[in-house]
């Protein structure tokens, strides 16, 4: 599997942490030149400056992928840095927690402009390169984007738009040897649940679930590696998503009683 990546050029989003940190090390330790986006320039220095001291190759731009700007200017840097891009994986994202009828609509588009906008964005500038070298375009996704999580509107409507998005671009390029993979991580022990939107736009700041009861970074990051080398379409990591992916196509209202059951469970759930 390591081989797969070993030499070729991987764009993370989402970078400076969490997943996308995980994915970074693993990946740069697998042979991969690493190009890093996140916002926080500091943490992606840090990162990039642990990587090549261990004889890896990385580089970074700091990019809010919510601006073209920033998206188009990473893409670059791993064209002028290595020529060319292998794989990429839109990883960046936020997350969310109110029922939707106390949700302010600027949550909604906050989720879209991350989640789903900045997937456009990046891939709009690296398909090009992704199609020159008949490469991979990975969507981090979630089991929310395969069927409704509620108190999560935001995050599984963006999800969805990603997935339909991304599936729109395998189509199109059936014939170009471009490879497309939809990823779905269950929960998983990284800061995106922290910074998790409430009801009013302000910040979570901490998790109702158990950290470790979760998949780490670390494991999604080799999952998603594996998929990569394998070609897959729809990458599923946890039993529950692979059973709610079989469930739903037979009894989709079975899946909706569960989903909401185990909300409703978590604690201080948006549910009375």
């Amino acid at each position: 599997m390591s081989n797969k990546l070993n030499g070729k050029t991987v764009v993370i989003t989402g970078a400076s942490s969490g997943i996308g940190e995980a994915m970074a090390k693993v990946y740069a330790q697998m042979g991969a030149k690493v190009v890093l986006g996140a916002r926080q320039a500091d943490k992606l220095d840090a990162l990039c400056k642990e990587i090549n001291s261990q004889g890896g190759k990385a580089v970074y731009s700091a990019c809010d992928v919510t601006k073209v700007e920033d998206c188009q200017k990473l893409i670059q840097t791993a064209v002028d840095n290595f020529g060319g891009i292998d794989v990429l994986i839109c990883n960046a994202g936020i997350s969310m927690r109110a029922l939707f009828d106390d949700l302010d609509l600027s949550v909604l588009h906050r989720l879209m402009d991350v989640n789903f906008w900045g997937t456009v964005y990046c891939t709009k500038f690296a398909l090009p390169y992704l199609q020159q070298s008949k490469g991979s375009l990975v969507g981090i996704s979630s089991e929310a984007g395969i069927h409704g999580l509620p108190g999560r509107t935001g995050y599984s409507a963006s999800k969805f738009a990603m997935t339909g998005f991304l599936e729109t671009i395998r189509i199109e390029n059936l014939k170009k040897g471009l490879h497309v993979m939809v990823a779905c991580p269950g929960f998983t022990a990284s800061n995106v649940r922290f910074s998790a939107l409430t009801a009013d736009g302000s910040q979570q700041g901490s998790t109702p679930r158990e950290e470790g009861k979760m998949m780490t970074a670390e494991e999604v990051a080799h999952i998603v590696a594996r998929g990569i080398a394998r070609r897959k379409r729809l990458c599923l990591m946890e039993a529950e998503g692979r059973a709610t992916h079989f469930v739903k196509k037979f009894a989709p209202g079975i899946v909706d009683k569960l989903f909401y059951w185990v909300m409703s469970k978590e604690p201080d759930s948006p549910f009375k």
